[in-house]
């Protein structure tokens, strides 16, 4: 296929203060670089905001170790939902993001000495130690073991490295994970109880669990930086799941999107709507013919899919990143060849886009 997917650029989190969940999320998991801020409306997430425009305030942050960003996400004409039931692993959606880690034992110290909220240490169906940690606004994330580090800053972990969603049917979800998004090695499918689950929510269920990973490595624009990510497809047997936005608009809280950085938008379109996924969202309906959509100082082309249980899957062509505001200087990624990765030490300039005070 001529698209190409270079990796996950970020997972959006629905937030009740934005400056409230950056802080944390700056303090105990190192996403202090900036990428974009923005306050405006959104007006193309019709299907999912109720069928009017939402006023918004948006920031995507990166921690320079590497992996994807957060997307922190906040309404700002009205009051964010929970959802009205206990939320359970195994219901349909995102239940948690994956964050990277060179040091499971460490960061597991690290979290404990703080006074954050975690599951036991525990070894995971591929035999590697793990745990869970929950942020002070109830979502959840997996550290697990992953030894690439794109910039050393002696961080305890480093950014996002995949999903776990909840999904009604395994085999039916593949058509989206598998056949669109590339992840086509499974590095475990097991069913079962799993003591490393135990203290989650709904934990104690049994489950299918498969964990899926890339064979083919991510080239271009910032893949160096995205890095190999995976994807844990989690089915529960025995339990009718809720859907976790249910009577919910995408924005509300807890995680709402995974979204991928990619090149040739035209041609994943294609191929989505050859497989039965047509985009449900498209920027280029109101903006210019590249499909275009100012995100502050960043500009780049959206579009949204939903996997089987209606999860939203979002694609980004990047157009435009800013690297140093003041002299002007950017990366103009309409101009680079899209197989070819961006130099580290550009990359590394994001550095400068750290933000100490939010």
């Amino acid at each position: 296929m001529s698209s190409i997917i270079y990796g996950i650029q970020q997972v959006g989190i629905g937030v009740s203060s934005l400056t409230e969940a950056w802080k944390w999320y700056k303090e105990y998991l190192g996403f202090d670089i900036r990428i974009f801020e923005d306050s405006t409306v959104a007006e193309l997430m019709l299907p999912y905001t109720g069928g009017q425009p939402q006023h918004r305030h948006a920031a995507l942050a990166l921690n320079m170790q590497g992996g994807g960003g957060l997307e922190i996400w906040q309404y700002k004409g009205r009051t964010p939902l929970m959802p009205n039931f206990q939320l359970q692993l195994g219901d349909l959606g995102i239940f948690a993001a994956k964050i990277k880690c060179p040091d499971v034992k460490k960061a597991y110290e690290f979290f404990s000495s703080k006074g954050v909220p975690v599951s036991p240490l525990a070894m995971s169906p591929k035999n590697e130690e793990h745990f869970f940690i929950r942020d002070p606004f109830g979502n959840f994330f997996e550290i697990y073991q992953h030894n690439f580090v794109f910039k050393n800053e002696k961080k305890p972990v480093s950014g996002i490295g995949g999903v776990i969603i909840g999904v009604s049917d395994i085999d039916a979800a593949l058509k989206v994970y598998r056949d669109i998004l590339g992840y086509d090695t499974i590095i475990y499918d097991k069913t079962g109880n799993f003591d490393d689950l135990s203290e989650i929510p709904g934990g104690n269920e049994q489950f299918r669990r498969m964990l899926l990973t890339h064979s083919e490595v991510r080239s271009g624009s910032f893949s160096n930086f995205f890095g190999q990510s995976e994807i844990e497809l989690v089915q529960v047997i025995g339990r009718e799941p809720n859907k976790i936005f249910k009577d919910r608009f995408w924005g509300d809280l807890g995680f709402i999107h995974l979204c991928f950085d990619i090149k040739n938008m035209n041609d994943l379109e294609k191929e989505c709507v050859e497989k039965g996924f047509p985009f449900t969202v498209n920027s280029n309906v109101k903006h210019n013919e590249k499909g275009s959509f100012d995100m502050g100082e960043a500009a780049g082309h959206f579009s949204y899919i939903e996997d089987p249980d209606g999860t939203l899957i979002e694609f980004v062509e990047t157009h435009r990143v800013p690297l140093i505001k003041p002299l002007g200087i950017q990366l103009n990624m309409d101009k680079r060849d899209p197989h070819k990765p961006i130099p580290n030490w550009i990359t590394k300039l994001l550095s400068l886009k750290r933000v100490k005070h939010i």
